[in-house]
């Protein structure tokens, strides 16, 4: 896919990478150059802890869930 930088330096990026990306409208991009190559990064505005709290279902305390994985009863 090719776009095409505009005088002030901006550049469209192709709605399919937006798309598959999940870059949407105030999405903030880190840019870099590795080994003479253009990189955009998408930085993450939620925390990595918040996106999997609550993700394991369980019936157990977690004073029993630290006892297991301790090893101690």
């Amino acid at each position: 896919m090719e776009a095409i930088v505009a005088d002030s330096g901006e550049v469209v990026i192709p709605e399919a990478l937006r798309l598959k990306l999940g870059i949407t409208a105030q999405t903030v991009l880190d840019f870099r150059e590795e080994n003479g190559e253009l990189v955009a990064v998408k930085i993450s505005e939620e925390d990595p802890v918040s996106q999997v709290m609550g993700c394991l279902k369980t019936d157990m305390s977690t004073d029993e869930i630290m006892a297991y994985l301790r090893g101690t009863p």
